[in-house]
């Protein structure tokens, strides 16, 4: 049974290590985002679609378009326009008058990883045919439906202020986005090694750490990392405080919060867990994994009342005081 016991630990000290190397790689061209960077390993890692916000400059499409050079996988970048259309996306059926017959002609979707860049500048038929995508992983074109290859991965950016030409995000698409982080200015620090290494023209070449088959054999471990019943509980509790706050001791919440958080928020915060462990080389979680990334898996899925947004209360600051106030028993 030891002899067992020390295997798993070694599986999972040597993900670990791989990952930490994936990082490491990544941060040879993406300077002073190393959270951004872990988020959207853990979305890789758990099959989770990841949504970044941020203003521009803040290295989003960079990070993604890195993370793509560092794993041995197909990637794709799509610029979403007002005039985007569905075909542009999953692609179309084309005329072939040589066999007077239509083929499928497939679109830029039909990738691993494919960045939707400014996501909310699309209008509504393609956010649809981009949710099937996303929620079912195929493609309906004309009247067959064609499976996406795994692992299958959208990573969508979006700047928070500049409203003209953009489009909301539909609720259940953003309830698809297992993670949705809010991208931060660097540290003084970190940007002048962002001068430096513009200023002297260096441009890194990264190269691949992981393949398909180890990013599939690490899903794997994921799903086995074990989780108490008290941890299951402390998630549930935190989900839970978000639909029926005076239930669970923040009745001051209750006027600020319109809906709650999806079942698929409980989901995706036990999996984002066992992520966040295998991390760190464990085969269980902790309280800590799971406070460290609630933030991002539930502040897109709150719908604020009116009463929130007059007294200018967001989302994470409501998320802060569930955190705060929910206890592990």
């Amino acid at each position: 049974m030891d002899i067992d016991k020390d295997q798993v630990t070694e599986e999972f000290q040597n993900a670990s290590k791989k990952i930490v190397q994936l990082q490491e790689e990544m941060a040879k061209v993406v300077v002073g985002q190393s959270r951004m960077v872990q988020t959207i390993v853990r979305g890789l890692l758990t099959g989770g679609h990841v949504l970044l916000e941020g203003l521009p400059g803040l290295a989003k499409s960079l990070t993604i378009s890195t993370l793509a050079g560092v794993v041995d996988l197909d990637y794709k970048r799509v610029q979403f326009t007002p005039d985007l259309l569905p075909s542009d996306l999953i692609g179309t059926m084309i005329f072939n008058p040589k066999t007077a017959e239509f083929a499928v002609k497939k679109g830029p979707i039909f990738t691993n990883i494919v960045l939707a860049d400014e996501i909310n500048r699309a209008p509504a038929k393609v956010q649809s045919a981009l949710l099937e995508c996303m929620a079912e992983k195929q493609v309906t074109i004309g009247e067959t439906s064609y499976k996406l290859d795994e692992p299958f991965l959208v990573l969508a950016t979006q700047n928070p202020i500049e409203q003209e030409g953009t489009y909301p995000l539909p609720e259940a698409q953003l309830d698809r986005f297992m993670f949705k982080y809010v991208v931060e200015y660097p540290s003084l620090e970190n940007e002048k090694k962002i001068l430096e290494q513009v200023s002297t023209g260096q441009s890194h070449q990264v190269q691949p750490v992981l393949t398909q088959s180890e990013i599939l054999k690490i899903r794997g471990l994921i799903n086995s990392v074990f989780l108490e019943e008290s941890l299951k509980d402390y998630i549930l509790k935190i989900v839970f405080a978000s639909r029926n706050p005076t239930e669970y001791g923040l009745p001051e919440l209750a006027p600020l919060i319109r809906v709650g958080a999806s079942p698929r928020a409980t989901i995706n915060l036990a999996k984002a867990a066992r992520a966040e462990a295998v991390l760190n080389g464990r085969s269980f979680v902790m309280a800590d994994d799971i406070k460290k990334i609630a933030m991002d898996v539930i502040r897109h899925r709150l719908l604020l009342s009116f009463e929130a947004e007059a007294e200018n209360t967001n989302a994470d600051e409501i998320v802060s005081q569930i955190l705060n106030k929910m206890e592990i028993t």
